[in-house]
């Protein structure tokens, strides 16, 4: 649901669940004058109140940004001007449908 977003968004989506030993990164995506390096956090609606967005907390950032320097050093990607970190939270139901989708740009 957040890769339809940012493609409906105009972003081209350069890679989907990049993993390390150090952790992943949800989406990498570009829109031609920024990559975007995009952390998603999903909640069922019936098992937490909470925010998906909570547990964006700062260890999750550092994790994030130290993996955007490991994918910019070993993937061929567009150059680009600019880079920006962004978090999307997601809310379904029990049965998958969407509830509410937070987008929050240059999050961290």
């Amino acid at each position: 649901m957040a890769a339809e977003h940012l493609v409906r968004r105009g972003f081209a989506i350069l890679d989907r669940n990049y993993r390390t030993r150090f952790g992943e990164l949800d989406i990498v995506a570009c829109d031609g004058s920024r990559i975007v390096f995009c952390e998603v956090k999903c909640r069922v609606a019936w098992r937490a109140a909470r925010d998906p967005l909570e547990s964006v907390h700062a260890a999750k950032r550092r994790q994030v940004r130290r993996l955007a320097s490991r994918w910019l050093a070993e993937r061929a990607h567009p150059s680009v001007c600019e880079l920006r970190f962004d978090a999307i939270g997601v809310t379904v139901t029990p049965d998958g449908q969407l509830l509410r989708l937070d987008h929050l740009e240059a999050a961290f």
